[in-house]
């Protein structure tokens, strides 16, 4: 597919840009182009530009707005030590993007141009790919853009890529993370749609995560819909569990995102020799194994935060230390192993770096 270019005839001033270089948030500051993409039923995918960033024209009735239609990705570009531009495992996104269009009954990109949008945007934008610990977070995402009131699945529909510099997901750095462990909501159920990246499941747990903001804590974890027992996710993030014994967990698959980090930290623990289950683990074992002294260190993962040490878990029945409530060496070892491999700080022998843009 051939992108129509369009500069931007009025980018950032350049000081500007450098300035709010200077102390990174996340998300809220955006670069100056898109990657637009439209598709029509009968039509397929057409239109595809780089273009100025700007607001899209919606029509009141259009179906994002009423139906929800609405799927997204996030990864990162990285600025590597020589000087190239790279992502890690972008073909994992535009796969699992694929799997959450078909899930919301949306039309499939091809992978290819799913990363030829997101490359274009990157090589357009090369400048506000960030140095140091900082990095461009991209977000591809697709809606539903045809104006009518019917409960069916939309016959056209936008593929959008942004991208945004950002710093760390959390203050604090490597510090441990206090969640909260909500037994008034859930965030998915077998059968829904907890498997896809969908608005829908985030919007789900926001009032959640206001709950666990009232408490103190940095994030909400999730239990099971049905029997409100066992742990799922974290309201943007997966979760593991490290126990004294050397071995490690984590949540199956099913009614949680099949995360890129959790694979790819998976992939990275077994290969350091850590045996790893994906089973499931209720809120009482957790509990008792931290209190047992069993369970010695839990993190959570994702695109967005890396990995996220986990000290304390609050409830309404109370709370608990895990471990010494810091940050523990298994997640250190992990965090550091994952992020070497994103920043070119040491060699890849999976293969899961991808070069945008040479030196």
């Amino acid at each position: 597919m051939n992108f129509e270019i369009s500069p931007n005839p009025t980018p950032m001033p350049e000081a500007a840009r450098l300035e709010a270089f200077r102390n990174l948030g996340f998300g809220t500051l955006f670069s100056d182009h898109m990657a637009v993409i439209r598709w029509t039923e009968g039509k397929g995918w057409h239109s595809a530009q780089i273009t100025a960033r700007a607001p899209f024209p919606l029509d009141p009735a259009a179906a994002v707005l009423h139906y929800a239609q609405e799927i997204f990705e996030g990864m990162k570009a990285y600025r590597q030590p020589d000087g190239r531009t790279v992502l890690f495992r972008p073909e994992e996104n535009a796969r699992r993007f694929n799997e959450s269009a078909r899930r919301m009954a949306m039309p499939e990109l091809p992978e290819e141009v799913f990363l030829a949008a997101v490359e274009k945007l990157i090589a357009q934008d090369a400048k506000w790919v960030p140095e140091g610990e900082g990095s461009l977070y991209l977000r591809p995402f697709m809606f539903a853009s045809e104006a009518f009131l019917g409960v069916r699945p939309a016959r056209e529909y936008i593929f959008c890529v942004i991208a945004s510099p950002v710093g760390p997901y959390f203050k604090g750095g490597a510090k441990a993370v206090t969640i909260w462990a909500s037994q008034s909501y859930t965030r998915a159920a077998i059968g829904g749609t907890g498997a896809a990246k969908c608005g829908g499941n985030y919007a789900a747990s926001l009032l959640a995560q206001a709950e666990a903001a009232a408490h103190g804590c940095d994030q909400v974890v999730f239990l099971d819909a049905k029997e409100r027992r066992w742990v799922e996710e974290l309201g943007g993030m997966n979760i593991f569990f490290v126990f004294k014994d050397g071995s490690i967990t984590t949540p199956p698959l099913g009614t949680i995102l099949p995360g890129i980090t959790r694979k790819s930290l998976l992939r990275l623990a077994a290969d350091a020799g850590m045996p790893i289950t994906e089973r499931a683990y209720s809120f009482d074992e957790w509990q008792a194994d931290a209190a047992s002294g069993a369970l010695v260190e839990a993190f959570a993962c994702g695109t967005a935060a890396v990995v996220a040490g986990i000290g304390k878990v609050k409830s309404e029945a109370g709370e608990f230390l895990i471990g010494t409530g810091q940050t523990g060496p298994v997640t250190t070892r992990l965090r550091e192993a994952l992020v070497g491999l994103q920043r070119g700080q040491t060699n890849d022998p999976y293969g899961w770096v991808r070069t945008v843009l040479p030196a």
